[in-house]
């Protein structure tokens, strides 16, 4: 295994790696709406916390050299599921075709305040 690691997404808050290539795999652990610069919270609605979560997983997955063209299995970890559809289109905008096969499920609560987390596993 090899740990990814980059400053373009925010550090780990706690024991594990942002990313780990194992063979011709990576995977992208949850990221979420975080400013990897200062670690504040980015955005007040969830179009906005969507998209600076896919930009750091973007992040993570270049950092491995891999893109989010190479996504074969996304989960969406959701806080309120009335926000799905706006996560959702933005998810769109963000993942091309042939689109990764993907879990979206309500949870009841995220290691900070956040409405969205988002972990994938890429081709390497």
């Amino acid at each position: 295994m090899e740990e990814i690691s980059t400053d373009n997404a925010p550090a780990s808050i706690g024991p594990y790696s942002q990313g780990i290539k194992d063979g011709d795999r990576i995977y992208v652990s949850g990221q979420g709406p975080v400013d990897p610069e200062s670690g504040d919270i980015v955005g007040d609605d969830i179009r906005t916390q969507t998209e600076r979560t896919l930009e750091n997983v973007a992040a993570v997955l270049e950092a491995a050299g891999s893109s989010l063209d190479d996504v074969v299995k996304a989960t969406v970890f959701v806080q309120e599921m009335d926000d799905y559809a706006d996560i959702n289109e933005v998810y769109g905008d963000y993942m091309t075709e042939p689109f990764p096969a993907r879990s979206a499920v309500e949870i009841a609560d995220l290691p900070i305040d956040i409405g969205v987390e988002i972990e994938v596993i890429a081709s390497a």
